[in-house]
């Protein structure tokens, strides 16, 4: 009787399994347009389950090198202060102009603005992440938001003294036109700052049988059209002619990598979120998983890099 009850359980797990494997596939967020990318993070902002679990940094966090044991959230600001100091910008004086390129709610844009007295604009496809950066900014911090498409920025040449971007790039379709708009928008002299998930260089070594599904479902589960590789977007954004000399670049990806399990683990140590956002908050986050589980893996298998990269714009065209 044990024995049967027991194989009936594991029939039930299969089962179930098999069907959350079935919804995942069949449910997935592909990229169609900005429309697609907006409403992801406008619904994801709404409902305040990300920002509940991730904070007000949507990006990865920075543990050190080699990687130490840290607090989820307090990785996530050190990211931003350890970004600052490896573009030089904190070497910048206070008002200098920085364009925060995919802001997300305004957490990177706050700490440059309150940190380094820096004046931020940060811009967004989504308008729920504008309005939610907006509540989150106390009077004082000069930091401002707006809805804009990196693509084609409303900014006119040479705007800011600064433009950074954190995690951005995955979701821009046409990777040359994202750099040139990057360094379109700087001041002569000015300084792009850019993190980013990329994929290995695939010119160099082409992905094998298990790698191309992973990286379909990369792309697929949250909006990305593609990734760029490290070197192709560096020479991306050579080739745009705006960059002075050669575009700095570093793998930042043991630095980042304790980031995906965290991001899992919030969600085992803070059960209260079950109360709050209930049982569909708790599907949604729970069908987050496996795509957060690919994302270890990618990256842990260096299929995936995460990329740094600095250049500064030409004195003149």
């Amino acid at each position: 009787m044990s024995m049967s009850w027991l194989f009936s359980a594991l029939g039930f797990i299969t089962a179930l399994l098999t069907v959350g494997i079935v919804i995942y596939l069949f449910t997935s967020r592909r990229y169609q347009s900005s429309n697609t990318v907006a409403n992801f993070y406008d619904e994801w902002t709404e409902d305040g389950i990300l920002e509940f679990y991730w904070g007000e940094h949507i990006h990865l966090g920075h543990y050190g090198s080699p990687p130490q044991q840290k607090d989820f959230l307090v990785a996530k600001s050190d990211f931003v202060h350890e970004m600052v100091r490896w573009g030089g910008l904190d070497k910048l004086p206070p008002c200098t102009t920085v364009l925060d390129v995919g802001c997300g709610i305004g957490g990177s844009s706050r700490i440059l603005a309150r940190d380094y007295g820096f004046a931020v604009t940060g811009i967004t496809i989504s308008a729920q992440q504008v309005k939610r950066a907006i509540e989150l900014t106390p009077e004082g911090v000069s930091a401002q938001f707006q809805v804009d498409d990196a693509m084609a920025l409303s900014f006119p040449d040479g705007s800011f003294d600064v433009v950074w971007s954190i995690e951005a790039g995955p979701h821009m379709p046409d990777k040359a036109v994202f750099a040139k708009e990057l360094m379109r928008v700087l001041k002569p002299g000015g300084v792009l700052v850019v993190a980013d998930w990329n994929q290995r260089d695939d010119r160099e070594i082409p992905l094998n049988f298990w790698e191309k599904p992973v990286m379909r479902q990369l792309l697929d589960q949250w909006s990305h059209p593609a990734f760029a590789s490290i070197e192709g977007f560096s020479e991306l954004l050579v080739g745009t002619k705006l960059v002075k000399g050669e575009a700095i670049t570093a793998d930042w990806t043991q630095e980042t990598l304790p980031s995906w399990f965290d991001s899992i683990w919030q969600g085992i140590i803070r059960p209260s979120g079950l109360v709050r956002f209930g049982a569909s908050g708790f599907i949604k986050s729970l069908r987050e998983v496996p795509t957060l589980l690919l994302m270890r893996l990618a990256f842990g298998t260096g299929l995936c890099r995460f990329g740094m990269f600095r250049a500064v714009r030409v004195s003149s065209d």
